[in-house]
Formats: C-alpha cells, structure tokens, sequence
C-alpha cells in the first residue's frame, strides 16, 4: 500500500467538497462550537464547499434544562431537542458571521432520503446553499423522528449526506483518535492509520466511544459511515476533534486519527440513491454462475440465475441479490413483480416469452439499475 502520508495528502488534494460531522461531546459550550467553526472556516478559505453534521441539539437542551441523565421517553427527548436546537443554531450562526458566512439549518428524517423526489430535493437545496456560500448544518429532526423514521445517529447521517451530494471527503471528528487495534486481553492496541476496507474483523474492534448520558454514536457507527461514503467513492477521516487545531493538522496531512479509502470506482447518484436509500421490498437468491456474471462481468442479471425469491415486490422495487454464500452482494430496480419472476426464475428469454408474452424484460435486473455492495 502506498505510505500512510501521501494517501492523506491525495485526499485532501482530491477534497473539493467535504463533509465534516461533529459529536455531541465535542460541543459542551460556546468555546468548543467556536474551535468547530473555526477549523470550518480553515477548510472553507482552502477553496473548499463544506457542509456540517451537527449532533448537540439534545445536549444542548440537556444543558439549558437543567437534566443530566439523556432521557427514555422519546417526548421528553424530543422536546429538549427542539428546545436545544433554537439555541444552537443561533451560536452558529453568530460564531460564522465573525467569518463573513452564513448558515443554514436543514432537518432531516431518513425518509426524505428514501423518497426519490425528496432525495433530489435535499441534493438540490444544498447545491443551492453551495452555489450561495452559504454553509449548510444537517442534523436529525429528533423533534419528530420517531424509530422506524431515523437515520440510527448522525455518524450513519454523514455517511448517507456524503453519498447524496457526491461529496470527496467526510470527516468525523469524535472523542478519540480513530480506529484501535485490540491485544489478546482486550485491551486498545495500536492505533490504525488507515484502512482499505472496512472488514468483519474491523467491526469486531469496534466499541462504543460516547457517554451515553449524551449521546449514542459509537465505533460501529463510524464503520457504517465508513462504508456508506467509501462506497460512494468517499474518503473519510476519523480524528479526535478535542485537539487544538485537528483540522488544520488534517489540511497538513498529519498522521492523525484513522483515514479510510475509497472503494476503487464512484458509484453515479441515481445507483446511489438506489443502493443506499431506496427501501428494500425483496430479496433475489441466485447461483454462482450469475453471482461471478453480477460482480466480475459487470452484467445484467438474468431470470434463468435467480434460484428463489421472496418478499412482495412490484416491477420498479428495489431487491437485494444474495449470492449462494449468503451474502448480500447487490440491490437493483426489479424488472418483474414477485409472482412474475418466481414463475420465471431458472428459465431462459425463449421460455419467459412463451410464459409472459413479448412486452417483458428480459433482464430480472438490467445492469444500469444494479448496484453492487462490495468490491
């Protein structure tokens, strides 16, 4: 592998646009949001359109209540965030003018990213801020999310934003230094400057890195965020922003935190979308012949290689493809519905015309709506 320093200095050569995310523990007081803008207008002076991952609301609401244990009750919690997230913006916002920007506040749920149309509008309103220098701050509407319509937590969120505005670089700034290796009695080893791809061995390195009094992110989260961005042709970053001048270290190319590379070809928006937001109604078993046509051949996958299926799914859903190992290797727009293609499956483009007439595909899922997960 190329050394450690030049692949950091070929991402933040690459960084055009960047997408920085910021802990709740990193954003205790006025002081600490004023370090974070700061290294924001560092990055925004290099040249660079950045839009910010504000987790905090909660905590700041915590704060401005008086409570110091984060609460069950998903009302209670909502109501500290609404409280908390009025006054956080407007520290922001007052912390940016010093800068000579703007912000901008966007809330978001996760389904307005598994709409299509609603994906298209959150890409476009921040092309838009962009386009008017303004930065953008993303959060959770925990306001109103309830479970089945949350990201998980803003790590996750980060690496969903990443993807949906083709952004080069995401940067996770948390209580640690990255990524640490584990000795045979458990305790952290090393840490691990940089990572090819994110592994099952990885993920069982993985521990929780927050007081959960105030927040819920941890290690696995910031995986999961590292694979959703260098799936998207992504670097991230993972660095302890409790450091004076992290981001500018960062800029320097210091060997900092964990740096994580991008998986080898850019995924398009449109198979972004559907790889990592569209919601998944089905499932495509097929055989090892098709599995080495989908991943090596960069083909179509054909009917006569699915093996079974299942889920209710209507021509225009979005399945996942599993291999025989069991592996979820794909997700596509399907050609058929449920009952067409299990009447269809094993079979050959002669006999699905004998069976469904000629006004159907050929292709279960044509190439250009297929998107695999792994490389």
């Amino acid at each position: 592998m190329t050394d450690n320093i030049t692949l950091r200095r070929g991402a933040i050569a690459a960084a055009r646009q960047i997408i920085v995310k910021a802990g709740t523990r990193l954003l205790i007081d006025r002081e600490s949001v004023a370090k974070l803008v700061r290294g924001i207008a560092e990055l925004r002076k290099s040249g660079r359109q950045v839009l910010l991952v504000s987790s905090g609301a909660v905590g700041m609401g915590m704060e401005l209540a008086g409570v110091s244990r984060r609460p069950g009750e998903l009302a209670q919690k909502q109501a500290l965030a609404a409280l908390g997230q009025t006054k956080l913006m407007s520290i922001y916002a007052e912390e940016a003018e010093k800068y000579g920007f703007r912000v901008a506040q966007l809330l978001l749920t996760a389904a307005d990213l598994r709409s299509r149309s609603r994906y298209l509008n959150v890409m476009n309103c921040i092309n838009a801020l962009w386009e008017r220098d303004i930065l953008p701050i993303a959060n959770e509407n925990d306001s109103v999310s309830v479970d089945e319509l949350k990201f998980g937590d803003n790590d996750t969120l980060a690496g969903m934003l990443t993807s949906v505005t083709g952004a080069d670089l995401t940067i996770l700034l948390t209580t640690v230094d990255g990524l640490r290796d584990r000795r045979e009695d458990g305790s952290l080893g090393d840490r691990i400057a940089v990572v090819d791809k994110v592994t099952e061995r990885l993920k069982a390195l993985a521990g929780g890195t927050d007081d959960s009094n105030f927040s819920i992110g941890g290690m696995a989260s910031k995986l999961r965020a590292a694979e959703l961005a260098t799936a998207a042709g992504a670097y991230l970053w993972i660095a302890d922003g409790r450091r004076p001048d992290v981001i500018g270290e960062m800029l320097a190319a210091a060997d900092t935190g964990t740096l994580f590379l991008p998986r080898q070809h850019r995924v398009s928006g449109r198979k972004r979308w559907v790889g990592f937001f569209s919601r998944v109604s089905g499932q495509l078993a097929i055989d090892s012949g098709a599995a080495e046509a989908v991943i090596s051949g960069g083909k179509s996958l054909l009917p006569s290689g699915v093996t079974a299926v299942s889920g209710a799914f209507r021509r225009g859903d979005t399945v996942e493809i599993v291999a025989p190992d069991g592996r979820v290797i794909a997700r596509g727009l399907v050609n058929f519905d449920a009952g067409q293609l299990n009447a269809v499956r094993r079979k050959h483009s002669a006999e699905i015309t004998a069976l469904l007439g000629t006004e159907v595909e050929t292709e279960a899922v044509h190439r250009d709506n297929l998107v695999l997960l792994e490389s």
